[in-house]
């Protein structure tokens, strides 16, 4: 028997236990959801807030349901590519290591930060039935497994490209991917450390490039100058420009958020004046939602905006607004009505403003700006904004209708949450790929130190958890396609891809030893990068607690 027919023989009974690790999985998370929603609807709960009250346990058990989804979209893939007859022993490894590390957290504690570990017992599990239950598939999964990961190393050899999984057998993704990662490694790779270094503002020639690529109407219909392409395509495309630099991946994201709130929620006449500038960077956007007391609490918003006759004037402070000096468009979240309390009051304005540069970055009447500092995540710049009668015209109120802004802005999240998780997945690849070269060529004690287990399982664990977080965040991006809901697939996969992103950088400093503290290496910007993920687009708790609230009211991931 030929290697090649070895392992073509050994598919089914790794998808066999595949299948087993899932099924044991699934029950676990039915027991932990039973029992977690009997502790939130305890009427006799004091406080009155039973939710936030259990928050280690219900957020643990939207963790556990990330753990359980990501199983399940490995296994699928693993299905995939076996039945595409792909499904080689590099693949085979993979699956076997990210499941098995999975289950023996899922039994002995899942991370949800680096000193917040749940356990069965959080969850109200009986932790020795819990191992009972996963102790077939771990035991087998577990079996080797050390093994697994030193052969993975040796099997990869030295091949630079990792990227596995993905839709690699969709031929036009393929092709995109193709075209972005070239740019990506002859136009940004080469060049990004030192606009990190200088905290220099993305050259507007690369922007041009990547709007002559496509990357600002992928998503918009292409009777608007666009792509007309899927949330699948979409992340590819950031996946790719994240792996280069972060900054150039999240630039087709300010244009991502503006054109699906226009799209979904502007007039017909909005569509067709800001759509087609948006596809062909014309006109570079931002979202300017954040305010200084309130990040993630949308309903408590005070920038008001009064209506004098055709105009509206702006007043109050924003925070956080990211490449808010070089846009063009400000979509901008605004109180219209100050006597409805909470969201109702809120409406979202498409505001116009001159593009500034570093010397003057807000050139506008009635708008003022500051440059906040910070550790990584450049490229862009972040600013705090004051609007002191800064105005815009009444026919740019998105939708025409007041009070529709806090509804018009929860139809992005899930795009954003997709688009934030290929980031992740391209941030956390570049981390793996600078870790494994480095460790080939990286000599210790007269041998490579790739050599030496510790170093090579923590390059054999990226690479199993970066599997199973592209397949989740692309499960993810379906779903979205579907024109469903997928606000809890959405938060899976932006939750555990920022934590594999974190973890994949920190990792890949620790392979640098000394030299990935220092600024000349590129990994040391990597992890800067990586530690705004589980921050922005919704901070890991927030993800957590949609998560689990959705799981409690009955929901399901779709399979």
């Amino acid at each position: 028997m030929t290697e090649q027919s070895a392992h073509r023989a050994a598919g089914p009974e790794i998808l066999a236990l595949a299948g087993a690790a899932l099924a044991t999985a699934e029950a676990v998370l039915r027991d932990a959801i039973a029992a977690v929603r009997a502790r939130v609807t305890d009427d006799a709960c004091d406080g009155g807030r039973p939710f936030d009250r259990e928050q280690r346990a219900t957020h643990g058990l939207a963790w556990l349901a990330t753990y359980v989804e990501g199983i399940r979209q490995v296994t699928a893939f693993a299905e995939r590519r076996h039945r595409s007859d792909a499904f080689g022993e590099l693949e085979q490894l993979l699956v076997q290591i990210g499941i098995a590390e999975f289950l023996a957290q899922i039994q002995g504690g899942i991370p949800m930060s680096q000193g917040e570990i749940v356990r069965p017992a959080d969850l109200g599990l009986n932790a020795a039935a819990v191992a009972a239950g996963l102790a077939g598939p771990l035991d087998r999964l577990t079996l080797g497994n050390r093994q697994r990961r030193a052969r993975l190393l040796a099997l990869v050899g030295g091949a630079n490209d990792l990227t596995i999984g993905g839709p690699s057998d969709d031929a036009a993704l393929a092709s995109i991917r193709q075209a972005v990662r070239k740019f990506t490694e002859n136009e940004v790779m080469p060049r990004a450390q030192a606009w990190h270094l200088a905290n220099q503002t993305i050259p507007i020639e690369i922007v041009a490039q990547m709007a002559a690529l496509g990357v600002f109407g992928l998503t918009i219909a292409e009777r608007y100058g666009g792509m007309g392409l899927g949330r699948e395509a979409m992340c590819v495309v950031s996946e790719e420009l994240s792996r280069g630099y972060i900054g150039v991946g999240s630039l087709g994201t300010r244009s991502e958020i503006a054109a699906e709130l226009i799209a979904s929620g502007g007039t017909e006449e909005q569509r067709r004046m800001w759509l087609p500038k948006i596809a062909s960077g014309a006109v570079l956007p931002t979202a300017v939602f954040t305010e200084p007391d309130f990040g993630s609490d949308i309903a408590s918003v005070k920038t008001r905006a009064v209506r004098h006759g055709d105009v509206y004037r702006v007043h109050g402070n924003k925070t956080w607004i990211t490449h808010a000096a070089r846009a063009d468009l400000m979509v901008l979240l605004a109180r219209t009505d100050p006597a409805e309390p909470g969201y109702r009051g809120l409406s979202l304005l498409l505001a116009e403003k001159p593009r500034g540069d570093d010397a003057k970055p807000f050139p506008a009447a009635g708008m003022s700006g500051t440059e906040i500092a910070v550790l990584g995540y450049r490229g862009m710049k972040e600013y705090e904004i004051a609007f002191d009668g800064f105005t815009v015209p009444a026919a740019n109120l998105l939708g025409g209708i007041e009070g529709h802004g806090f509804k018009q802005l929860m139809q992005t999240f899930e795009a954003a949450r997709i688009q934030t998780a290929a980031r992740a997945v391209g941030v956390a690849q570049a981390a793996m790929e600078i870790a494994h070269r480095y460790a080939r060529e990286r000599t210790q004690f007269g041998a490579p130190i790739v050599g030496f287990p510790r170093v090579a399982d923590k390059i054999a664990m990226m690479a199993a958890e970066i599997l199973i977080a592209r397949e989740l965040t692309y499960f993810a991006a379906r779903c979205k396609d579907s024109g469903e809901r997928c606000d809890l697939e959405a938060g899976m996969a932006k939750l555990l891809a920022a934590r594999v992103a974190w973890s994949a950088a920190d990792n890949a400093v620790q392979i640098h030893g000394g030299n990935g503290f220092a600024l000349e290496f590129p990994v040391s910007r990597l992890l800067c990068d990586a530690r705004i993920l589980s921050i922005f687009e919704g901070a890991a708790e927030i993800q957590a607690n949609v998560i689990a609230r959705r799981l409690l009211d009955g929901a399901q991931a779709r399979n």
